[in-house]
């Protein structure tokens, strides 16, 4: 058995205000488990995106996530939950005033590749990204697949 405190997980950089990943603490082998606080505007992931391998779960405890899925939005409130197959794309986002507390789990523990869009200037469209750590690891940027030009980044 393992027991952790969220508020003393180390907090992660990243598109949410907190994100605190409870797998790592716990020692679990096949699901991961994030907590998050979301302030308006902000979102779970880095941009639109599915994992080839996992399902994602989230459980909402306040306020209320607007998910972008291919069926259009799906808002989702407080006491409610969502489910996303593997290979089934998502991008949740805090679109209300008040902030946001909810519960991210995947399994299996390891997600397989990554699909991800983002918006970029200059292609002027959604266009296939990647995530990367700076060298100094300071900052999480996102990279347009197509251009090369840097569509986000994110420091603590």
């Amino acid at each position: 058995m393992e027991k952790v405190r969220v508020e003393d997980l180390e907090n992660r950089m990243g598109p949410a205000d907190v994100k605190r990943p409870l797998s790592r603490a716990l020692g679990t082998e096949h699901v991961a488990v994030n907590y998050y606080e979301l302030d308006p505007g902000e979102s779970f992931a880095f941009g639109y995106h599915s994992h080839e391998a996992q399902e994602e779960l989230f459980v909402v405890r306040e306020g209320t996530v607007t998910f972008e899925t291919a069926e259009g939005d799906v808002a989702v409130g407080a006491g409610e939950a969502i489910r996303f197959e593997p290979g089934e794309s998502q991008r949740g986002v805090n679109a209300g005033d008040e902030r946001v507390v909810a519960l991210a789990i995947g399994a299996p523990k390891d997600p397989g590749e990554l699909s991800l869009l983002r918006e970029c200037v200059q292609c002027g469209t959604r266009t296939p990204a990647s995530v990367s750590l700076t060298e100094d690891r300071k900052a999480i940027v996102t990279t347009c697949l197509e251009c090369g030009m840097e569509t986000g980044r994110y420091t603590e």
